[in-house]
């Protein structure tokens, strides 16, 4: 899907041409989004137009992956929502990537998403994502 904006809640020593939110989504598996330290990262994408989210594909680098985690959503400018939690499984294989697909089940129509990592894998919160995909349909 397309975004209008997306935003991170950090970046590694603030490394942007390194480890910048753009890398989640250039379909390059050498590179990612790589958080800084601490709880509760998270990644906030706009839409340009209501969407109906039927799926959420992240993947991660192992010992890095998000353990509980939550999507929420809104209409553009109202409160985020809770939609659903999620549970990640990770691996601990450090070198090796690896693909979560969630299925959403009677998702609202939103047009501004946020996934919350609540903690992490990794003893000191730090979040890897290589690839972020979102499945779903627009809503004219």
């Amino acid at each position: 899907m397309e975004f209008l904006s997306y935003r991170v809640s950090s970046v590694l020593n603030r490394d942007v041409k390194q480890f910048g939110k753009k890398f989640m989504f250039d379909s390059n598996e050498e590179t990612c989004w790589n958080s800084d330290q601490g709880e509760s990262q998270w990644v906030v994408l706009e839409f340009p137009q209501p969407v109906k989210v039927s799926e959420l594909r992240l993947q991660f680098q192992g010992g890095f992956s998000g353990k509980s985690c939550k999507l929420q959503g809104s209409a553009k400018e109202e409160d985020l929502k809770h939609i659903v939690d999620f549970y990640p499984e990770d691996n601990n294989c450090l070198q090796i990537s690896f693909q979560m697909v969630f299925p959403i089940q009677d998702a609202p129509l939103v047009q501004r998403l946020k996934i919350v990592f609540e903690n992490s894998a990794d003893i000191f919160g730090r979040i890897i994502v290589y690839t972020l995909d979102i499945l779903g349909e627009k809503v004219l």
